[in-house]
């Protein structure tokens, strides 16, 4: 009797404990006292062509074309090397630069080697390096393998604004109180952004690397955690009509939803025509989508863009 009173007593003792943890976790926010006052949108929207005709000269349009560069950082595994390998051969040729992460080296692709099997600590290595080998890059774009990209579009989204201003940028997604870019449809980091990512790394309480909580956040949520505490705020990208260009899914799945949504007008319900990224893209649906906007041209037909961002010296994608 007395052994099952004492057992029943730890019970209580220990289930007390397990209240009062969840009570203290419940009440506790790791993002409480981040800063709020350099943050002034949630959406960040491209400009229209009357925005740009009113803004810049024809020959400033022009000469935006040589000041917008991109670093791609394109997390990869050797599991994955037939998107690894995709990607090389598609849509990253049209970054400035792009350099792809791996978790261990690879024989048959060259890549910089972190050493780290932990997603959150490989990502955090892999933007250290890009931040300080960015050159006079002031743009990051963070994607993983099975993402398709049409950077052209990227610069278009970012021509107006400033990179010396913190932008975390991409599809938006909420997590209890937290606001986040989905890694899975790419991630835009600002110089501004990334360079302030980079100090609160240094700082074990507000972003540590090995995370204490008792379940484990994934990288994307990490990353917007971190930066929260420095005043950056996840912003949703949109075209000049409010329309979304990061897409968590691949086009023929968001066709298929317009058909059946949106019978009458399948196009216009799908996507924004400047659409930035698609994602869970196979390597065979990439070239499809390479061919589609890169080669395939409507004869006789003329966009008349008063802008055109060209791929890098040394690209044969055009």
């Amino acid at each position: 009797m007395l052994s099952e009173g004492s057992s029943f007593m730890k019970g209580m003792v220990m289930g007390g404990l397990f209240c009062l943890v969840l009570s203290l976790m419940g009440s506790f926010s790791p993002i409480s006292d981040y800063k709020t006052d350099n943050h002034h949108h949630h959406h960040v929207k491209a400009a229209s062509k009357e925005e740009l005709s009113r803004r810049f000269s024809d020959s400033q349009v022009q000469g935006l074309n040589n000041q917008i560069r991109v670093y791609c950082v394109i997390m990869v595994q050797p599991k994955n090397l037939i998107y690894w390998a995709t990607v090389i051969e598609t849509w990253s040729k049209h970054c400035d630069k792009a350099e792809f992460y791996t978790s261990e080296s690879s024989k048959a692709l060259e890549a910089i080697d972190l050493k780290e099997k932990d997603d959150w600590a490989r990502l955090r290595k892999a933007l250290k390096h890009a931040y300080e080998n960015a050159g006079d890059l002031r743009w990051f774009f963070v994607a993983q393998p099975t993402t398709f990209a049409i950077i052209e579009n990227l610069k278009y989204l970012i021509l107006t604004k400033d990179p010396n201003e913190p932008f975390y940028l991409g599809k938006t997604m909420k997590s209890g109180e937290l606001d986040y870019v989905a890694y899975d449809s790419g991630i835009v980091l600002s110089y501004e952004a990334l360079k302030r990512l980079i100090n609160v790394f240094q700082d074990e309480e507000k972003c540590p690397e090995k995370g204490r909580a008792l379940w484990k956040l994934s990288e994307d949520k990490q990353l917007a955690v971190c930066l929260k505490y420095t005043g950056v705020f996840a912003e949703n990208g949109e075209d000049a009509h409010g329309k979304g260009l990061f897409n968590s899914r691949t086009v023929d799945s968001l066709i298929a939803d317009s058909i059946k949504d949106n019978p009458n007008d399948v196009v216009e319900g799908c996507c924004s025509d400047l659409a930035v990224t698609f994602s869970g893209m196979s390597p065979n649906q990439m070239h499809v989508m390479m061919f589609g906007v890169y080669r395939l041209r409507p004869y006789g037909h003329d966009f008349h863009d008063s802008l055109a961002f060209y791929p890098p010296e040394g690209s044969d994608n055009d």
